[in-house]
C-alpha cells in the first residue's frame, strides 16, 4: 500500500520511527547527565545518615527507635510539603523550582554539621525533608514533558540509575570518609559526609537554572522540525490518556490511581528497609570496618543497577509494566526472607542484599512508568506528587517500625521478615487489585522506539 505520492506507508512510520528515535537520543544526552547528578545527590543524602547512625547515635546518645524516628521525620517533611511543592512547580516552572529546591536542600544538608542535640537532629532531618520537597516527582513530570511514552521505561531507568550509582560509590566513599577524615579540621567523620552531601547540590542548584529548559519551544539545541515533531508525538500521547486525569481531582477519581499509590507505599517500606539498615545489618554480621561496610552495602545497588537497565528495556519493548514490577516485588521478597534467616552468615547475607536491591531498587522506576498512563497535565504534575507523597509514609513507617522491633526482640530478623510479606502484598495488589482500565491500557500498549 502506498500514499498518493507513492511513498510506501510503511517507510514513512520507520522513518518516523527512526527520527523520533534520534530526537530521543539527542534531547537525552542534552539534560539527562545534569538530572541524574542532581538525583543522585538527593539519593546521597539518604545513604549518608544510615552510614551516620553509628557515629550519631554514639556522639548524640540516640536509641535506635529516636534515630528511627530522626530518619523518618525526614520524610514527614518532604510529604507535608510535596502537592504543594509540586504544583508551584507546574506554575513557575521546573527549571526555576528545581533549582530552588537543590539550594535549600543543600544548605539544609550541610547544616547537619552544627547537630549537637537529639531534638536538633530531629528538627534538621524535618527541615532537609521539606526542602526537598517536590524534587523526584517534579523531575518526573519534567521528563514527562520531554520524551514520549514509549521511551519512558528507559528514560526513568537512566534517572534512577542515579540512585543505584549514589549506592554503588556513595557507599564506599562514605565508608571513606568516616574512616580516614575522622578528626580533619577538628568535625567528625560524619560532619564531613553531611559537607560532602549538601555543598555541591547549592552548586547544581545555579548550573539547573541555567541549563535546563522549561518547554520544548525554548530549546534552542532543537531544530524547529524536531521541537515540532517531538511536540506533536507527546501531545498526541497526552491526548489518548482522556479521563480525568487533567488536574488533581480529576486523577484523584480516576480508578486505580489511589492503588498505585498504596503499591508505592508498599515499595518504599522496602526501599527505605533497605536504604536505612544495609550497613547496620553487614555490621551485626560480624564486619566492623567501616571501609569494608561501604563496599559491601554497594553490592545490592549495583545488582539494582543492572536489573533496572535490563528491565527498562524489555518493559518499553512489551509495554506491559505491571508485570515487571510484580517479579521485582517477588524477588524482593525473596531477599528480605533470605537476610533475615542468613543475617550471622556475612556471605549468605550479601547475596540476599543483592537479591533485595536487584528487587527493590529497579522496582521504583518501573513504576514510575504506570501513572502516566491515568494521568496527564496539571494531574500528572499534582497527582504523581499526591502518589510519591503517600507512597513516602513508607519511608516514616519503616525505619520506626524496623527500629522499635529491634529494640524490643535486639534483632532485625522480625522486621525483615514483616517487610518481605508486605512485598508479597505489594505483588499481590498489582496482579488482583488494579483496575480494568489499566490493564486495558497494558495489554494495548503499542510500544515504538525497541
Amino acid at each position: 500500500m502506498t500514499t498518493s505520492g507513492s511513498i510506501p506507508i510503511g517507510s514513512s512510520i520507520a522513518a518516523g520511527a527512526l527520527e523520533e528515535a534520534r530526537i530521543v537520543r539527542k534531547v537525552a544526552w542534552r539534560i539527562m547527565p545534569l538530572i541524574m547528578i542532581c538525583y543522585l545527590f538527593a539519593f546521597f543524602d539518604r545513604i549518608n545518615v544510615s552510614f551516620a547512625k553509628f557515629a550519631l547515635q554514639t556522639d548524640l546518645g540516640l536509641s535506635d527507635t529516636a534515630y528511627g524516628f530522626g530518619a523518618g521525620l525526614f520524610v514527614v517533611g518532604y510529604v507535608l510539603f510535596e502537592v504543594p511543592s509540586n504544583l508551584m512547580l507546574y506554575k513557575v516552572g521546573a527549571r526555576r523550582w528545581i533549582a530552588r529546591i537543590m539550594v535549600s536542600w543543600g544548605i539544609a544538608t550541610a547544616l547537619m554539621v552544627f547537630v549537637q542535640t537529639e531534638w536538633q537532629f530531629y528538627v534538621l532531618r524535618f527541615l532537609i525533608g521539606a526542602m526537598e520537597a517536590g524534587f523526584a516527582p517534579g523531575v518526573l513530570y519534567y521528563l514527562t514533558l520531554w520524551f514520549p511514552t514509549s521511551y519512558r521505561g528507559r528514560i526513568t531507568s537512566m534517572l534512577f540509575l542515579a540512585s543505584a550509582f549514589a549506592g554503588l560509590f556513595g557507599a564506599p566513599v562514605a565508608g571513606l570518609v568516616l574512616s580516614h577524615m575522622d578528626g580533619l579540621l577538628m568535625l567528625r567523620g560524619w560532619h564531613w559526609l553531611f559537607i560532602v552531601g549538601g555543598i555541591p547540590c547549592v552548586f547544581l542548584g545555579f548550573v539547573v537554572f541555567n541549563v535546563l529548559k522549561d518547554r520544548i519551544e525554548d530549546a534552542g539545541w532543537l531544530t524547529r522540525d524536531e521541537q515540532a515533531l517531538l511536540s506533536e508525538r507527546i501531545a498526541s500521547q497526552n491526548r489518548s490518556i482522556g479521563g480525568h486525569g487533567e488536574s488533581l481531582l480529576g486523577a484523584l477519581k480516576t480508578p486505580g490511581f489511589l492503588m498505585l499509590a498504596l503499591v508505592y507505599f508498599l515499595i518504599q517500606m522496602s526501599s527505605y528497609g533497605l536504604n536505612f539498615w544495609a550497613p547496620h545489618l553487614i555490621r551485626a554480621s560480624g564486619i566492623t570496618d567501616s571501609a569494608i561496610i561501604g563496599y559491601l552495602t554497594a553490592i545490592p545497588y549495583l545488582c539494582g543497577a543492572i536489573t533496572m537497565v535490563i528491565v527498562g528495556r524489555l518493559s518499553d519493548v512489551s509495554g506491559e509494566r505491571r508485570k515487571y514490577v510484580i517479579g521485582l516485588m517477588l524477588l524482593a521478597s525473596v531477599g528480605f526472607f533470605s537476610a533475615g534467616l542468613f543475617d550471622k552468615h556475612t556471605g549468605l547475607l550479601i547475596v540476599a542484599l543483592g537479591l533485595m536491591g536487584a528487587g527493590v531498587v529497579a522496582s521504583i522506576p518501573a513504576f514510575w512508568a504506570l501513572p502516566p498512563k491515568l494521568v496527564t497535565g496539571a494531574g500528572a504534575a499534582g497527582g504523581i506528587a499526591l502518589i510519591n507523597t503517600l507512597g513516602q509514609m513508607g519511608g516514616i513507617v519503616s525505619p520506626v517500625v524496623v527500629g522499635r522491633i529491634k529494640d524490643v526482640f535486639g534483632s532485625t530478623t522480625p522486621a525483615l521478615y514483616l517487610i518481605g510479606c508486605l512485598s508479597l502484598i505489594c505483588a499481590a495488589i498489582l496482579i488482583y487489585g488494579m483496575p480494568a482500565a489499566l490493564r486495558d491500557k497494558e495489554a494495548s500498549a503499542t510500544p515504538r522506539g525497541s
